[in-house]
């Protein structure tokens, strides 16, 4: 059974004649015959009364009708709604950003793609970049950027921006020169993401320098996020971390001093996908535009493109 003939079914009882069927679908009338006797052959029984002018449907065509016309309208739709998505004027685009993603302009992003692409439904996510990427394997997500280092397996990764890391501190005396792992390791820490710990992207560089030198970084304080632990380090409670984006943003509390680290730390930012599945057009069109929004934080402010 195919739609062809269930199309050709359907209307041969709203049209009345074969001839009618053929001319609506440009086809020549002895095959739309063959399309409803193929059918008819399939399922052992006569759909139309023959013998007048007009097509009359018998018991069973008159028991497939509603079917048929349920399984045409589920593929029209079900087209319309790819050609929609094709368009831009339908279906989803699922995407995840980096926790910190309002300081590199990303804020605006949902607006400017609704304002292109107002039929589209936007699902954006903003997460520790370690939830991102399991999100994006695991199919919940299409894309999404990231902070680097992350597990890649299964994902395919484009480095995009480095943005570097500096040591935090109200006391002028810790700030006065790059900071070895090895006093950042003997300071009152104060870090953020708490919830993921150490599967933060950051993080797990730290304690991979940390490992390497033979110290242990052990935080007094862990807060959920980057705000929290500038305003403790404000008031003097210990030391924080955070990238350029955010020491340079207005936001940044007034008192704090900072000095990068000795080498200097980076944050690589990524776009992920998965590797064994294209994206949708619409989430397509939206990593365009978070990707050129983030580009653009290279022109004028701290981040540097990647090579």
């Amino acid at each position: 059974m195919t739609l062809n003939q269930l199309r050709a079914f359907a209307l041969a009882h709203r049209l009345g004649t074969f001839t009618a069927v053929a001319a609506e679908l440009d086809m020549a009338q002895p095959s739309v015959s063959e399309l409803v006797r193929r059918l008819e052959e399939e399922l052992d029984a006569a759909l139309f009364v023959r013998g007048s002018r007009r097509l009359t449907l018998s018991a069973a065509g008159y028991e497939l009708l509603p079917y048929a016309e349920q399984a045409l309208a589920a593929a029209d739709h079900g087209g319309a709604a790819v050609r929609a998505l094709n368009s831009l004027r339908g279906g989803t685009a699922t995407f995840g950003l980096l926790r910190n993603a309002d300081y590199y302009l990303l804020s605006d992003l949902v607006r400017q793609f609704h304002d292109r692409y107002p039929d589209v439904r936007v699902r954006l996510v903003g997460q520790n970049s370690a939830e991102t990427a399991a999100a994006v394997r695991d199919g919940d997500l299409e894309a999404g950027l990231v902070v680097l280092p992350i597990d890649d397996e299964g994902l395919a990764v484009t480095p995009l921006i480095r943005d570097e890391v500096h040591y935090i501190s109200a006391d002028p005396q810790r700030t006065r020169e790059p900071i070895a792992i090895e006093d950042v390791a003997a300071a009152s820490l104060i870090l953020y993401d708490a919830r993921y710990g150490w599967t933060d992207p950051t993080r797990r560089q730290l304690a991979e320098r940390a490992q390497l030198a033979g110290v242990t970084l052990d935080p007094r304080i862990e807060v959920e996020h980057v705000e929290s632990a500038l305003r403790l380090a404000a008031d003097g409670i210990g030391d924080s971390i955070a990238c350029r984006a955010v020491v340079q943003s207005p936001r940044f509390p007034r008192g704090l001093r900072t000095t990068p680290f000795a080498p200097p730390l980076h944050d690589t930012i990524a776009l992920i996908r998965r590797r064994d599945r294209p994206l949708s057009p619409a989430t397509t069109e939206l990593a365009r535009l978070a990707q050129n929004a983030l580009l653009s934080t290279t022109r004028s402010g701290p981040a540097t493109p990647c090579e």
